[in-house]
């Protein structure tokens, strides 16, 4: 007969507990929640639980937050049935009882996802076309046709409505009236950016609107916009603008969460690129706390452009961390052990060998085939001769004894390259693999099958070592 057992925890955690446990697989055991009127399990007590839990002798195991203060044997003698702390992560839940837990879905988002060619009027339409197939694989869902101040764009309706032939939801974005007018009547599905005296130019057709004030900084402006344009009961964006670091930047944040306090219920658009363009960052973690903001104020898009170098991947970042946020939002939860895609330039745990471990795995080979492992100490490199430790593959070289074998020199000099990059950024190392850059390296469909024949002539090459 299957076990009954009562789950204890706080209420923030309650959703993704229920989650973690409905998605066990085959779990031998059949359960009950409480919480103990506490938001957070670590404030959870023994006295507390006394009070609060009343009658729990008919299950057969009390199972605690990891966290929980409680003192299990003392309640498990006062309850009458085995009281035990479970895992401090929730995600470690499904390891506690023996069971592998299916992996977390991390593929629904409600952000859409707006990314800008601002130099749409100097392209070709092969170009043009070229560039959205990109920006679309990358992960955008409207391609935003960017106009250039003083510069013409003759081709602009033909830019439209090439796009939309092929399937593109399209965005004009323009502050000169005239680019937006043609925009609009070629058939764009959105434009950016109407103030209260250019209202009229969608009066007359259905393109959905990004509404900002005569002045940026003026949210007052921006309210009266707002309202002038809710009158008519279509669709809108709101944007206040996000403004540059020393520009405005925090109290640009704080109109944001202004705004949604006087409409709770409208749809707010951000501009991310005034953030990432202009902040020479690694830019993964700018969007991440910028998508932090667009999760918690409910901010239904966002609008980027990928022009700087270090800026190339933003659309693909973005792409991700709207959905990793939603499923964070989802279990009430930080965006935390969900998924490590955005963990690029480090790892979580990225040494899981210490130096004394591997010095005694290099113990026991008995072949002349090189091992690399990467601890927190250095490089590693050992075969039946010996084990050397360095921080500097040149350092290791003298001792590998492969001059008259280019080939193993070369995979050798490409494998310590890699481990040497991972133990100074702190990243996963394996042997013959490649090293996991998360959401920022590029989507190519045939990666898959690349790295299948990478790993196949490698593990030939080795083999022919062997012989």
């Amino acid at each position: 007969m299957a076990q009954h057992l009562l789950f204890v925890t706080g209420r923030l955690a309650e959703k993704s507990l229920r989650r973690v446990l409905g998605d066990l697989p085959q779990p031998g055991f059949t359960y009950d929640i409480a919480v103990p009127g506490v938001a957070v399990a670590a404030l959870i007590t023994t006295e507390m639980l006394k009070r609060r839990l009343g009658e729990v002798s008919h299950y057969d195991r009390i199972v605690l937050p990891g966290r929980c203060r409680g003192d299990v044997d003392e309640l498990s003698a006062y309850f009458g049935a085995p009281v035990v702390r479970g895992p401090e992560e929730l995600k470690d839940l499904p390891a506690f009882f023996g069971r592998k837990s299916r992996p977390r879905e991390i593929e629904k988002a409600d952000v859409l996802l707006f990314a800008e060619v601002v130099d749409a009027p100097q392209l070709d339409m092969p170009g043009l076309l070229e560039r959205a197939r990109h920006l679309r694989s990358e992960g955008a869902d409207v391609i935003d046709l960017g106009c250039l101040p003083d510069t013409p764009f003759p081709q602009l309706e033909d830019a439209v409505t090439s796009l939309r032939a092929e399937g593109f939801s399209v965005s004009v974005d323009s502050l000169n009236p005239e680019e937006l007018k043609r925009g609009i009547g070629a058939g764009a599905d959105y434009c950016f950016s109407l103030t209260q005296k250019t209202l009229h130019l969608v009066a007359e057709h259905d393109c959905v609107p990004v509404l900002i004030a005569e002045d940026p900084r003026d949210l007052e402006s921006l309210c009266d916009t707002i309202d002038a344009f809710r009158s008519t009961g279509r669709r809108f964006f709101a944007d206040p603008v996000v403004d540059p670091i020393h520009y405005g930047f925090t109290a640009s944040l704080g109109r944001y969460a202004e705004l949604r306090r006087r409409y709770p219920d409208i749809d707010i658009l951000m501009g991310v690129g005034n953030l990432s363009e202009l902040t020479h960052c690694d830019s993964l973690g700018l969007n991440t706390l910028l998508m932090g903001v667009v999760s918690e104020l409910g901010i239904r898009a966002v609008l980027t452009t990928q022009v700087s170098a270090h800026c190339r991947s933003v659309v693909r970042e973005i792409d991700r961390i709207r959905r990793v946020m939603f499923a964070a939002r989802e279990d009430n939860s930080s965006p935390r052990h969900l998924d490590e895609s955005l963990l690029a330039l480090h790892d979580r745990h990225p040494f899981p060998y210490s130096p004394e471990e591997i010095a005694e795995s290099a113990k026991e080979v008995k072949d002349a085939n090189f091992r690399i492992q990467v601890s927190s100490s250095g490089l590693h490199v050992y075969n039946r001769d010996g084990h050397q430790l360095a921080e500097d593959p040149y350092d290791l070289y003298p001792g590998l004894n492969v001059d008259d074998d280019a080939p193993h020199a070369f995979y050798l000099g490409l494998e310590l390259g890699r481990a040497q990059i991972a133990w100074q950024l702190g990243k996963r190392y394996t042997q013959d693999e490649e090293l996991d850059w998360g959401c920022v390296r590029p989507r190519r469909q045939d990666d898959k099958i690349r790295f299948a024949e990478e790993r196949t002539t490698l593990k030939a090459r080795r083999a022919r070592r062997r012989r």
